[in-house]
C-alpha cells in the first residue's frame, strides 16, 4: 500500500513539472479572429504616460523617457 502511494505521489510530482505550450489567446467575434492590437495604438492610461494615438514615434518616447527614469546612473550624466 505504501508502495503504491509512493508511486502516485511521484508521477502527480512529475506531471506538475511538465511544461505547458503558451499562446496568445484570439478571441472569436462572430466568424473573425481578433488578436492584440499595436502598443501605439492602444489609448494612454489614465494618470500615467501620455503618447498620440496611433504614433508610434511619440510611444517610442515615452518608453525611452520612463526607461531613462528608472535608472539613476543614466539620470545623474546626463
Amino acid at each position: 500500500m505504501k508502495r503504491a502511494l509512493a508511486l502516485l505521489v511521484a508521477t502527480l510530482a512529475l506531471g506538475a513539472c511538465m511544461e505547458i505550450e503558451q499562446e496568445s489567446a484570439k478571441k472569436e467575434v462572430g466568424k473573425t479572429v481578433k488578436s492584440d492590437t499595436l502598443p501605439w495604438n492602444n489609448e494612454p492610461v489614465a494618470g500615467g504616460p501620455k503618447w498620440t494615438k496611433g504614433d508610434r514615434n511619440s510611444w517610442e518616447d515615452q518608453i525611452k523617457k520612463r526607461q531613462l527614469a528608472q535608472h539613476e546612473h543614466k539620470r545623474i550624466y546626463q
